[in-house]
């Protein structure tokens, strides 16, 4: 057992999910909430590599066998974590303002809408598998938020950084809500049948 939950893909997993206050930590350096360039760009880095572990820890854990159900649980509890820490973190410090928030708000509720029907669908043994879509959304995310981090700082090297971001989350935001529809409208049959 404990072999199984630490072996690498699992460790990957681990390391996204501690990505997450470093992350925010980056933006609190001062003692304060700041995005400085430092700031900003040093939270792009740890975000980079912790995004290129998400593909990592699925892809080994299947091509070495070595899936495990804390593998499988964790994986989608990291994801939902970076994603909703970073959405917290550039509307905070004003990155994404006004009308923007409806997208990291439509992100937010979709991710713990779908994290609810999961968990009522697993007691019930129905497994809901993740669409090629659901894949691509996270992927789109993954590149916005990256955009978002780099901020106003990113401005300074590629003019735009910042609405090319926002643009990317509300092109995410939109497609959230088709695979939330997709989740919703497979699970509710099970929901129904009861």
């Amino acid at each position: 057992m404990a072999s199984r939950a630490l072996n690498i893909p699992n460790m990957l997993t681990y390391g996204r999910i501690l990505a997450v206050p470093l992350i925010v930590l980056c933006f609190f350096i001062e003692g304060r909430l700041h995005g400085s360039d430092f700031a900003r760009w040093s939270a792009l880095a740890i975000f980079a590599v912790a995004s290129i572990t998400d593909f990592f820890d699925g892809y080994l854990a299947r091509i070495w066998d070595q899936t495990s159900n804390i593998g499988r649980m964790l994986d989608p509890i990291a994801d939902k974590l970076l994603v909703s820490a970073i959405l917290l973190l550039v509307a905070a410090d004003g990155t994404i303002a006004g009308w923007s928030i409806w997208a990291a708000i439509i992100i937010l509720c979709r991710e713990i809408l779908v994290s609810g029907l999961r968990e009522y669908l697993a007691a019930l043994k129905v497994s809901v598998p993740v669409t090629w879509i659901a894949k691509w959304k996270t992927t789109l995310q993954m590149v916005a938020l990256g955009f978002l981090l780099a901020g106003p700082a990113g401005d300074k090297v590629l003019p735009y950084t910042t609405e090319t971001g926002i643009a990317l989350l509300w092109i995410a935001a939109i497609i959230t809500i088709y695979t939330g529809y997709d989740y919703f409208r497979a699970g509710l049959r099970h929901v129904v049948d009861e």
